[in-house]
């Protein structure tokens, strides 16, 4: 699998004209960088509450069908990586009041990057039920993406074409 590259310089990339220049990495790799789909979807992306999560988590699964529809994959897998994030989040917001999952601040080189750089882990908390069941309306529509037939299809197809 063809590795995320983080040394371009997705301000000024469409991946929408140039597909070729983009890869699905691992995870959400790349969720915050790519254009023109960060700022179609970004806007869309909550997890405050139970309520906002399903409202956002199903905007975001319309545009992952919508992009399929349009055979575009890149976006499919953009709306994936964001409903993955909106569990990962949701998850870690759960689990560390805040969010902060680490001490102190990512590197400057690391920015955009997730893992704890050398950082430390802060200790988890008791986990709060309203971020969880944001998680868990996220995590329903993130595997109906991951799972969906037409996005396997267009990922196979995807990574023959461009990921050698």
């Amino acid at each position: 699998m063809k590795k995320f590259d983080y040394s371009r310089n997705y301000k000024e990339l469409d991946l929408r004209k140039n597909p070729e220049l983009y890869a699905v990495g691992k995870g959400e790799q790349g969720v915050l960088l790519v254009e023109p789909y960060k700022s179609e979807i970004l806007p869309y992306w909550r997890f405050k509450t139970p309520e906002i999560a399903k409202e956002s988590s199903e905007k975001i699964y319309q545009l992952f069908l919508s992009y399929l529809k349009e055979k575009d994959f890149v976006g499919a897998d953009m709306a994936r990586k964001f409903l993955q994030m909106g569990y990962t989040r949701s998850r870690r917001y759960a689990n560390y009041k805040g969010g902060r999952k680490y001490k102190g601040e990512v590197p400057k080189d690391k920015k955009g990057q997730s893992g704890s750089h050398g950082r430390p882990q802060l200790e988890r908390q008791e986990e709060d039920p309203v971020k969880a069941e944001s998680a868990r309306i996220f995590k329903e529509k993130w595997f109906l993406a991951k799972d969906n037939e037409e996005y396997l299809k267009q990922k196979k197809i995807f990574q023959e074409n461009y990921s050698m």
